[in-house]
């Protein structure tokens, strides 16, 4: 992006009521807690957990949830103020802090936010990382500071964003450094640009994350039912926002995890033990939504009622009598549809929408034509694309059926400029097309594979001038790439290495190991057998594949391990958002692997491919035993190959006592039986 266009084009016009609402609110925090006031605040008035709305706010609630125009904090934990009242009546404490009384926690926690505040009015910016304490609410501690004292900070408080805003700016922003010192850096950035510098503070805001967002690689479109039948959707539609059950477990921002959370739903749903992992987790992601997330309301399976922008903090509604987990969001409902095939995944309040179906929703709205570039990059794929960029080449570890080989391709999609995933429509051609221009190449690895297939060396070819064969000088595969490479170097060329751990590595490579250094790139050496000068050329890129079923990344040549950077992909639950009869699939895969973890290891998990179907979950009684007879139970047996008993731990009642060996439960019966064994009985929420 041309960033003195974008600041020629932004329209500052545009904000002029949200900048009214945002001195507004500032006025609001100013009048209910002056700055002369702080040293005697009392802790009541501060926490989460205490106080109501109205006159009563506290310091944490206005802050995070009731001044949005001033810099959104909200997501996360509450743990983030440093000291908030949980739902239990316990006080919780951030580490800083762990170890001392509430009250005297509660003295030293004042006591720095009103160092701050003096640092900040003496212009002493330094002292502000004397703090430790606020080290552990950064952007708590950062929005107070753009509040009080808008003429030193801009009203930014992610360190993340902030770090982003400086490079975008041309800035280095410092290592380790906290939020404030950041923010001071990005407004000195911001005071000495021509144009920029003349801008308010919150139009400068504004013009960062509308032109530069540091999020938009990385949001995850969800489905989200509001309600059984979709109970709650004149409510949501008529007040703007979406609002989900389970209001037992309390205020959402008091879990500092999901198993924290999960124990708090196994207390409220004894009932649904096997599956509140899963449920914890989609409720975590509901609560952390950020501004400008898109989620899809849903009526069942078939019928889309809207999609929506969000447009501020989750927050926890106790004046609703029932679903007071609420999020706001702006819908439109002119994309509502309904759907030619049942979504069965949308049988959970929660469910991922695949980049391809939410694009296909898209095209129902006002504007048929969507443009691919603004699809975005999936954080898998943009994680990748930044290990690739960083090393030049990637490992992708992990157990078998993780989709492993799939993200790679996805990954050379995104490299060369295209959209980024292979489900979406026309990716498949895309795929072809590299292939056939020879930017893609695909080799398996293998004991017998060798420097010769790898890189040059003589072969036997056919001689038809004589009876027989002869020996002649054959370029390998990498030679080929790199060939096509250096005479093509605006265009990425990707090799992707299948089962790069069966190879042996140091033998393949020989003296190119050395050549596959970033910093090495570009640079010529004599090939051993050929003595011709060859050279690696900078736009090569190289992803292996590595199942650690078979050899953990350890075991690798440490020459390998070093000059490759390595991404853990593991089972995905998330994409098993559906069920077969009574298994919820999601719960069933957490389940098997925790027991697959504890008897074997995580290396030796099942990866939820081996419970896709298209690309899709499995839906049937006869999907799922072709998956659990065919693939999951030959790879368990495989693992405990002559440990009757370990497979006996791992597939409990599902193994005959007498033989050893996995029972034959009938097509029908299968999805009851592994529910009974696996998920102690638990039942779908069923609020889709």
């Amino acid at each position: 992006m041309n960033i003195r266009n974008a600041i020629a084009e932004f329209d500052r016009s545009a904000l002029a009521d949200t900048i009214a609402a945002a001195e507004d609110q500032r006025q609001q925090v100013l009048k209910l807690f002056p700055l002369e006031e702080w040293p005697t605040l009392p802790l009541s008035r501060y926490a989460l957990g205490l106080g109501a709305d109205g006159d009563d706010v506290t310091y944490c609630r206005l802050m995070e949830f009731n001044t949005p125009d001033l810099g959104s904090i909200s997501g996360g934990s509450a743990l983030k103020h440093m000291i908030y009242r949980h739902n239990s009546g316990e006080w919780k404490l951030a580490a800083n802090l762990i170890g001392s009384e509430v009250e005297q926690a509660w003295e030293r926690l004042r006591g720095e936010f009103v160092a701050a505040f003096g640092a900040a009015e003496r212009a002493e910016f330094s002292a502000l990382d004397d703090l430790w304490v606020l080290r552990s609410g950064q952007a708590l501690a950062t929005k107070s500071l753009a509040v009080y004292f808008p003429e030193h900070f801009l009203p930014i408080a992610s360190g993340t964003h902030l770090r982003a805003f400086v490079e975008a700016l041309g800035g280095s922003p410092e290592r380790n450094a906290p939020a404030w010192r950041v923010n001071r850096q990005l407004r000195e950035l911001v005071r000495r640009d021509p144009m920029l510098g003349r801008w308010s503070p919150l139009e400068v805001m504004h013009f960062l994350y509308s032109a530069l967002d540091p999020r938009e690689k990385k949001r995850t479109v969800w489905k989200i039912a509001p309600g059984r039948d979709a109970k709650f959707w004149g409510d949501c539609l008529r007040n703007a926002y979406i609002c989900v059950g389970w209001d037992d477990v309390g205020d959402l921002a008091q879990y500092t995890s999901d198993n924290e959370l999960k124990t708090a739903l196994d207390e409220c749903e004894p009932q649904s033990i096997g599956g509140n992992l899963v449920k914890a987790r989609n409720l975590l992601s509901f609560r952390d939504l950020q501004q400008g997330d898109r989620v899809v309301a849903n009526r069942g399976m078939t019928r889309v009622l809207a999609i929506g922008t969000v447009t501020g903090g989750y927050r926890f509604d106790e004046s609703r009598g029932e679903a007071k987990h609420v999020v706001p969001v702006a819908w439109d409902t002119t994309y509502q549809q309904d759907l030619a095939e049942q979504q069965r995944a949308w049988v959970p309040t929660f469910a991922k929408v695949p980049e391809k179906l939410f694009v296909q929703f898209l095209q129902v709205g006002p504007s048929s034509e969507v443009d691919e570039s603004d699809v975005e990059v999936p954080q898998d794929v943009s994680q990748l694309l930044s290990v690739l960029e960083r090393k030049k080449q990637a490992i992708l570890h992990g157990p078998p059926g993780t989709g492993k080989t799939r993200l790679a391709l996805s990954a050379a999609l995104a490299a060369s400029d295209r959209a980024s995933s292979i489900d979406a429509p026309g990716r498949g051609d895309a795929i072809s097309k590299m292939l056939a221009d020879g930017r893609i190449r695909f080799v398996t690895f293998h004991p017998s594979y060798g420097y010769e297939d790898f890189v040059e060396g003589y072969k036997p070819v056919h001689d038809e001038a004589a009876t027989g064969l002869r020996l002649a000088m054959t370029d390998g595969l990498f030679y080929d790439l790199c060939t096509a490479a250096a005479q093509d170097p605006d265009r990425a060329y990707l090799l992707i290495i299948d089962e790069i751990n069966r190879g042996d590595l140091p033998r393949i490579f020989g003296e190119l190991i050395t050549l596959l250094e970033s910093d090495k790139r570009g640079i010529e050496l004599r090939l051993a057998i050929s003595k011709r000068s060859f050279a690696v050329p900078p736009n090569v890129r190289i992803i292996g594949t590595m199942n650690t079923a078979d050899r953990s990344v350890s075991h690798l040549d440490a020459a390998i391990r070093r000059r490759f950077g390595f991404l853990y992909t593991g089972p995905d639950p998330d994409a098993l958002s559906g069920s077969v009869g009574p298994l919820e699939l999601a719960s069933f895969l957490n389940a098997l692997n925790a027991r697959i973890s504890g008897c074997l290891d995580i290396d030796h998990q099942i990866g939820h491919a081996y419970l896709l179907c298209d690309s899709e979950p499995i839906a049937t009684d006869e999907e799922l035993s072709t998956a659990f007879y065919h693939d999951i139970v030959p790879l368990l047996e495989d693992y405990c190959v002559g440990r009757a008993e370990l497979l006996r731990q791992i597939l409990g009642r599902l193994v005959d006592e007498d033989t050893g060996r996995p029972a034959q439960v009938a097509v029908q019966d299968l999805a009851s039986a592994l529910a009974e064994e696996f998920l102690a009985g638990a039942a779908r929420d069923g609020d889709g």
